[in-house]
This record gives C-alpha cells, structure tokens and sequence, in this order.
C-alpha cells in the first residue's frame, strides 16, 4: 500500500495540509456572472437524489437482536458497536450481486431528477470505492467492486449529473477524534491534523477517479474538532481540482441546527435544509431541501412509514415555489437493489414530471408574498411576441376547483394567456369584483397537482 505522502504528492498536492492547493491551481476570485453560469444547471434541475448506501445497509436497523429506531446509518453509534466488530463481521457481508447501476440509472432518470448524490463515504468509515489509502473499502468485500465507479460510468449516459457525499466524521479512522466513549481503542492522536490530510487524501483521490462528479454534499461538520480554518482549506483544495463543482455549506461549520442557515462565515454554495421546506424559503441565497422517504437515509428492514407519492410531489412542488430544489433519498439493501416502496414512488414522480416537469425544471419562485390557498406557484422570466418580457405563472394547483373558477393572486397583472399544462389546451380568463380567475374544467388534470399555465406581462405582480 502506497503511503499516505506519496498519494498526496502523486496528486500533485506538495504539502497538503499547508496550502491544500496544488500548482496552478490556485482560487480567483469568482464574478457574480461566473457564479450565475456555474450554478446554471444546479439551480435549473430543482430535483436531486440522494442515496445511502454502506455496511449499515447489512444489519438494516438491528444489531444483536435489537432493533433501533431512527436513522439506520447511525447503528454503529445507536448501538454503541466496536468499530473494529463493525468492520471485522460486515465487510465480509457486503456483497451486493444484485446491483445494477443501469437500472439505477434508469430509475433516476426516469424519475426526472437532475443530478444524484451517492456516499462516497458516510461516518462509519467504510468507502465504496478502491481507495489505496486503506483497506476499508468495497473492493476488500466479496464483490471487489468500484460501485462509485460503475454508477458514475451509468450515470454518465443519460442527463443526469453525477455528486458525491463525503462525511468529516469517521469512527472507524484511527486518527479521528473525538474518540467515541464505547470506542474501546486509545486515542493515537490529539490533533485532527492527521485525519485532516487523510480526508484531503481521498477527496484528491476521488476527483482524479471520478471527473464526471459535478456536486460535493459534506456532512459531519458540527464535530468540535471540525474548524472553520479545516473548511476553508477543504473548500479550496477542492476548487482546485475542479472549480466547476457545486458544494454545500457544510464543508465549513457554523450550520445553525438543521435549517441550513450559518451564523457566522459562509460556506460552500448552498445551504442545507434538513427534513422539511423552510417556511419562507431562503431568499437570497441557493438551497436545498434534504428528505427522506420514510424515517431512515439508509436502508432500515422496520421502517414502514412511507410519505405518499402525492405528498412527495406536493413537497418537490412547495420547494420549487420557494426557489429551492429537492433531494429526495432512496436507501438501498445490502444486496444492492432500490427498495420497491422506492421504485414506486420514484416512477409516480417520473410520471407526474414527464407532463409537468417543466413547471419546476429552470423556474424561480413564487413573486407573490404568500402561497394561494390552492396550491402553489413557480414562475420565469420569457420574452414576449412583441419584443417586451414576459412572466411565465405555474399555477400548481392541489385543491381543484369545484366551481371551475380557479381565482388568481390579487397582485397578478393583466393575464396574457392561459393554458392546461397537460395537452396544452387553452382556457379562459377574465376578472371581476372578486379579481382576476381562469375558468378550468370540470376535472384536474391530476389528482395530485394540476399546472394552468399563465402567462403576464413581467414585473406586473406586487
């Protein structure tokens, strides 16, 4: 096994841990122009995947007969395991034989998401790629496979963009600190320094494998050992690999709970909320809502407690309306299959995409200050026939209604045209003493979320 060194300065790195920057890689300073181009098709693709997928995926929640609630990624510490158990009965486990990343990749694509963000590696350590700085990785189980590498070269056929989380935190690394109270083993170290250089290691290591990764999410960064100097550093080193990429906030610390707000120095591109859509959104800044489909990010055999295909499109909805995009999770098993209660509802968001995907694909949120009682809105900026801008209205509606009289926001200016989403048909509009309305048939479209199209003069709401 090569040296940890020797892999730094083959990456070209020099002296990792004093720049973190290799030559001719330095960072210049980005216009707002340039940052608006980057982050084009991030901000235009408004739905993500995540996927958790590890050695947790094995034991699914249960460890010695005793099943966890919550998040089955955590088991190791739910369950207080020794890490070095952990990896000596798992690793030997881990063969996913029905692993097929073109179906994955089919999936995804079909389910009109935009990009995925797959673990590279989550806090137990364990890498699902062949990694020569250790041998804690998927190649050392039964399967000898490079999962990241297969499902990138998948993704890489369709139009789905390719991302990758990386924790900070790592029981299983004997430089990490703090060192859990269960950990039976000593500290080795009472720096973080060490393990900082193994994680610079091996984001190196995966951006010079994996050139097609467009989006880097990092987690663990509320660690106390975790510091903002170590986020810079991260941040720039990665820049300098790829300036391209797109990165969350939390390389850096300083996330106020799990809202995605930061107190303090900013991090990354994007902000990260966790498990629900902000109220008011975040304006004036990029965001993404991170949610499970049931209660776990990793695969957990007793969490039955699905969110409806209709509540996760109202939800993929309800961001897009507050200028934010969705990441939405599946947990694979162990063997390496989507869990079907996933496929399902992956393929009814597919469905409901393929019509009105172009509601929430490169819009903006909602102009009006409040969402209608009816459901919610998105909208873009278009030029008009006659030269002059105009503001193109996704009306998403939940709530069909009854009188065929779809009421628009009072702020709404003189409506242009009006039309169904689904088959195009045009619709009627008009106004008078109770405000402007669109007269729809009789019955939706859909029965989860209907889209009337407006169109208005730009700039007439407010």
């Amino acid at each position: 096994m090569r040296s940890l060194v020797a892999l730094i300065v083959a990456a070209g790195g020099g002296d990792a841990l004093a720049s973190d920057t290799a030559p001719g890689q330095e960072i210049r300073q980005e216009t707002p122009g340039a940052r608006d181009a980057r982050m084009k098709w991030w901000r235009d693709a408004r739905f993500g995947i995540f996927i958790h997928w590890g050695l947790y995926s094995i034991p699914a929640g249960t460890w010695d007969g005793r099943t966890y609630g919550g998040a089955a990624e955590w088991l190791l510490d739910s369950a207080k395991v020794d890490p070095m158990r952990w990896e000596r009965e798992l690793v030997p486990k881990f063969n996913p034989t029905r692993f097929d990343p073109q179906a994955w990749a089919r999936i995804f694509e079909d389910s009109g998401a935009g990009y995925i963000v797959l673990t590279s590696k989550h806090h137990d350590g364990f890498c699902l790629w062949p990694t020569e700085l250790h041998d804690y990785d998927s190649m050392k189980a039964p399967s000898k496979r490079d999962l990241i590498g297969e499902l990138a070269a998948a993704v890489a056929k369709t139009r789905v963009h390719m991302g990758l989380y990386h924790s900070f935190m790592d029981w299983h690394h004997p430089d990490y600190i703090p060192r859990r109270a269960w950990d039976p083993r000593p500290p080795t170290q009472t720096s973080l320094e060490p393990f900082v250089g193994h994680v610079h290691a091996q984001l190196r290591d995966l951006l010079t494998r994996y050139p097609q990764v467009d989006v880097l999410w990092f987690d663990g960064e509320w660690e106390p050992t975790w510091t903002a100097d170590m986020g810079r550093r991260t941040e720039r080193l990665v820049r300098g690999l790829k300036p391209s990429l797109v990165i969350n906030n939390r390389v850096g610390p300083g996330r106020e709970g799990m809202q995605g707000f930061t107190k303090g120095e900013a991090f990354g591109d994007y902000h990260t909320p966790e498990q629900e859509v902000p109220a008011n959104g975040l304006p004036g800044v990029d965001w993404e809502s991170c949610m499970t489909m049931n209660g776990s990010w990793g695969y957990h055999a007793s969490d039955h407690n699905w969110k409806s295909a209709r509540q996760l499109i109202r939800t993929l909805c309800e961001t897009a309306s507050k200028g934010g995009n969705f990441l939405l999770n599946v947990g694979p098993t162990a063997d390496g299959e989507i869990p079907p209660e996933s496929v399902e509802r992956l393929a009814a968001i597919g469905r409901w995409m393929r019509v009105n995907g172009d509601a929430i694909r490169g819009t903006q949120a909602s102009p009006f200050p409040e969402a209608p009682p009816w459901g919610r809105v998105t909208s873009r900026t278009v030029p008009g026939a006659d030269g002059r801008p105009e503001l193109e209205l996704n009306l998403i509606v939940f709530d069909w209604p009854a009188d065929g009289r779809l009421c628009l926001p009072a702020a709404m200016g003189a409506v242009r045209s009006a039309r169904l989403l689904a088959g195009g048909a045009s619709l009627a509009f008009g106004s008078d003493d109770q405000g402007r309305f669109v007269t729809v048939p009789a019955q939706a479209p859909d029965a989860d979320a209907s889209v009337v199209r407006v169109v208005t003069v730009a700039g007439s709401p407010g």
